[in-house]
């Protein structure tokens, strides 16, 4: 087995090739330079090592785009454990249920989160006995980032291999409870020598600005990988949502080269009232998380003078492996299969099927993961030996290009984060007054899709729309939320009582 750390990799190296002095992390007017940022993470190594954090070990992050997650990131990984990094916008019951999975015993914390996550995040994880929360505040029952970080520092970074656990990344499911990806350490310089120096072709000279944040794959590799696999610098925003007039004054203030974003956010950039020059700096900008609409990338290029490269990742892939390339995208295709993957589409009985086809996108490739943490079911389902199922139904033209269809299921995808139908169902069911509930996509006329729930109200009850919102939002993330609701006399069913979501789109179509 090859002896390899991918904190080693990504910091160590740079410090050994003499570039300790160079701009890692740019952070609201702060710079911090390889050699403080490797100090950093062998803090944050050592103390994770001092809560007794083992090899292997799961270590839960709450954390906004920061340094400090950067640190935790990197600091859990030379010493051989585990990072999950959570999406700190959730709610802190769904935060609770995704760390009660994970079995881990300590968990970093943004102190911006603290008071609305720890909570239920402490309540529903009943193993974590050690919580750090960054910045100065005094949460009680908490460990402070200072004290957290002046333990005795250790230089030894743990033995691990290529193949070691690395880090887990969370997914949905079609249930709506997330799936644990699990990574290993090597993925993370495979998507760095991959993607990112075939499509992008980073150096060190590159300044890289991701809207997409760093729980997320995507953002993962824009802000972490790439940057830092060749002495870059990354800019962190921990803002969510960035609104385009903030994008717009990190783009002005720090000028990267390298621009990542998702078509909700492209689309809230091109509606604002921008400059022209606005992307001036932009070399490169790319797009994933959701399918990009042709529009959206004519108007761009139009406006503000760049090309938008989108492309087709996932979090059980680690980051994109299929992309448009530069000088060559096409409107409305997710490009061709980056070097080092393999890609066919496949009918219904899982044959592959020609160039000039459409059918279920198979994906096969060295970044995957290994499977998810304790979903038997769910991973034979999804990894089908060296071929992955992504779920997605894709056409493709004779010349190698291939294009989105859809969901091969119910799920939908609003803002580049899964959305599960039954979930936001069981949520709108616990609401007074409703009988029945069901949740489909709504496809706006640029290719966005949006949550709208149909319900059907207890006989005799009155719904209040504005009142069946807010019960949503107190117990949904943003991206979950109905748009709207539709309130219906019934819900169209098959002969077994299952609900023919596929009708409700077609009816949906028709208003």
């Amino acid at each position: 087995m090859t002896p390899f750390n991918a904190a080693e990799y990504l910091i160590d190296r740079q410090i050994a090739a003499g570039h300790g002095s160079r701009v890692a992390i740019r952070y609201r007017g702060e710079s911090i330079t390889y050699g403080d940022l490797a100090q950093r993470v062998r803090a944050a190594a050592s103390g994770l090592r001092g809560l007794g954090v083992r090899p292997e070990e799961r270590v839960v992050m709450v954390l906004l785009d920061s340094p400090e997650f950067i640190a935790t990131f990197l600091g859990a990984m030379r010493i051989g454990a585990i990072p999950v990094p959570l999406n700190p916008l959730l709610p802190g019951r769904d935060l609770g249920l995704i760390a009660t999975d994970t079995r881990a015993r300590v968990a970093v914390v943004s102190a911006e989160r603290a008071e609305l996550a720890l909570p239920g995040l402490v309540e529903g994880a009943s193993e974590l006995h050690d919580i750090v929360v960054t910045g100065d505040a005094n949460v009680p029952n908490t460990h402070a980032w200072s004290e957290f970080m002046t333990r005795d520092i250790e230089s030894r970074a743990y033995e691990t291999w290529e193949d070691s656990p690395g880090f887990w990344l969370c997914t949905s499911g079609t249930t709506g409870r997330p799936k644990l990806a699990m990574h290993r350490h090597v993925d993370l310089r495979t998507i760095a020598e991959g993607y990112a120096r075939e499509v992008l072709e980073i150096t060190h000279e590159d300044r890289f600005y991701s809207v997409a944040p760093l729980f997320h794959a995507y953002g993962l590799g824009n802000s972490l990988a790439f940057p830092l696999s060749v002495g870059a610098t990354t800019i962190l925003e921990p803002t969510r949502p960035p609104a385009p007039a903030l994008v717009a004054g990190v783009l002005s203030a720090e000028q990267p080269t390298l621009f990542f974003s998702v078509p909700t956010s492209y689309g809230a950039l091109l509606a604002a009232e921008l400059p022209s020059d606005t992307f001036r700096s932009v070399r490169r900008a790319a797009s994933a998380g959701e399918s990009l609409p042709p529009e959206f990338f004519t108007r761009f290029r139009e406006r503000f003078g760049v090309e938008i490269l989108d492309g087709l990742g996932s979090t059980e892939f680690t980051h994109i492996f299929i992309s448009n390339r530069p000088g060559a995208a096409r409107p409305g295709s997710s490009g061709v299969p980056v070097g080092g993957y393999t890609v066919e589409l496949r009918d219904d009985a899982g044959t592959p099927l020609p160039p000039g086809s459409s059918g279920h996108l198979f994906v096969r490739g060295e970044t995957a993961a290994t499977g998810y943490w304790c979903k038997p079911e769910a991973s034979r389902a999804t990894f089908r030996g060296d071929w992955l199922s992504t779920g997605d139904t894709y056409a493709s033209t004779e010349d190698g290009f291939y294009s989105y269809l859809g969901r091969s299921d119910d799920m939908m995808k609003v803002g580049g984060e899964w959305v599960s139908p039954a979930e936001v169902e069981d949520v709108l069911l616990q609401y007074p007054g409703i009988l029945e509930a069901a949740v489909v996509g709504e496809t706006t006329p640029e290719g966005l899709i949006y949550p709208v729930a149909y319900i059907v109200a207890n006989p005799g009850a009155t719904l209040n729309e504005a009142a069946v919102i807010a019960h949503c939002r107190e117990r949904l993330a943003g991206f979950k939320r109905p748009r709207r609701l539709v309130l219906a006399t019934a819900l169209p069913k098959t002969a077994t009582g299952k609900i023919q979501r596929a009708e409700l789109r077609r009816s949906m179509a028709t208003e």
